[in-house]
């Protein structure tokens, strides 16, 4: 009898803790979306005080200082030899290429052009994840994430008058080292915490940042406005640090290719805070798409 009851009494547990454990995911690998749908407005604010390079290298050191402090706090080891890859490719999608090319291209595009980069981001996470990992998403999955990234790409393209700019070149390179860390951050994800991964990776690039910016300081002026040094705060710590942080912890919880789906709401989410935040304006289309972003999440998430 006492089997029988620790049996019935175990058994709602071992059902409701993944149900709790992809809930926890999923909201993590949002908040990550919300942290990085401010980076493209935030990093417009950099730019009124820094050079783009120089907001580029400060960024990554500034991020490194407070992964390092907090690795250091907690006496976490040295990953292992076998990781180093893997972190490598991390660092130098997310940590250096992302950063730098999206920060170039901002300099003669507008945040909604930019946004075109993140519309197609989740599909292509997705892709990457497929090659990387071996993962074999459902075919109502796939129709679903094409059918948000359409949309997307159709809203943001509209948005910037459907034409092509010079900074598309950056954009769709910073498009494919983005997807790639990811995907490989979020396969180290599930063998170390989240936040070690990025951190470690930022802690590797440090020797190259803090190069790097002596060197675009030297040559690039500097203009500190409230604007440039919260910008380059959030740039920093918000969706470099911690935006990733939470990312990584949510696509170990709840899969790759499910988390990247989340990221189709990004760019509304960028162009709502590009509004506010920088004063564009936007037309009604807006919200039709968020409905059909929403609609294509929530058939992902099923699928």
């Amino acid at each position: 009898m006492r089997t029988q009851s620790s049996a019935t009494t175990a058994r709602p547990i071992a059902v409701t803790a993944p149900r709790e454990s992809r809930g926890l995911g999923t909201a993590q690998a949002a908040l990550g979306v919300v942290a990085f749908s401010l980076t493209f407005p935030s990093t417009a604010w950099g730019l009124e005080s820094f050079g783009p390079w120089s907001l580029v290298a400060v960024r990554g050191v500034l991020a490194a200082v407070v992964a390092g402090g907090c690795l250091l706090a907690l006496r976490v080891p040295l990953p292992a030899r076998r990781h180093l890859a893997g972190l490598t490719v991390v660092a130098a999608g997310v940590v250096l290429g992302f950063p730098m090319l999206t920060t170039l291209a901002l300099q003669t595009s507008t945040t909604a052009h930019a946004a075109v980069v993140v519309g197609l981001l989740p599909l292509t996470t997705a892709v990457f994840s497929a090659l990387r990992t071996g993962a074999r998403p459902s075919r109502r999955f796939w129709l679903a994430a094409v059918a948000g990234a359409a949309a997307v790409l159709a809203f943001t393209v509209a948005q910037s008058g459907g034409a092509l700019t010079a900074a598309d070149g950056c954009l769709f390179g910073a498009l494919l080292v983005c997807a790639a860390g990811y995907t490989e951050g979020g396969r180290l994800a599930r063998v170390m915490p989240g936040w070690q991964v990025i951190g470690w990776a930022l802690v590797l690039c440090l020797p190259l940042t803090v190069s790097a910016a002596a060197l675009a300081l030297a040559f690039e002026p500097v203009h500190l406005t409230v604007h440039g040094v919260t910008g380059l705060v959030w740039v920093a710590v918000g969706s470099t640090f911690l935006g990733l942080l939470v990312w990584y912890r949510g696509m170990a919880a709840i899969g790759i290719p499910r988390a990247s789906q989340l990221q189709l709401a990004q760019p509304l989410l960028t162009l709502v805070w590009s509004a506010l935040l920088l004063g564009e304006h936007f037309t009604t289309a807006a919200p039709l798409t968020a409905v059909a972003v929403l609609v294509c999440i929530a058939v992902t998430q099923r699928s």
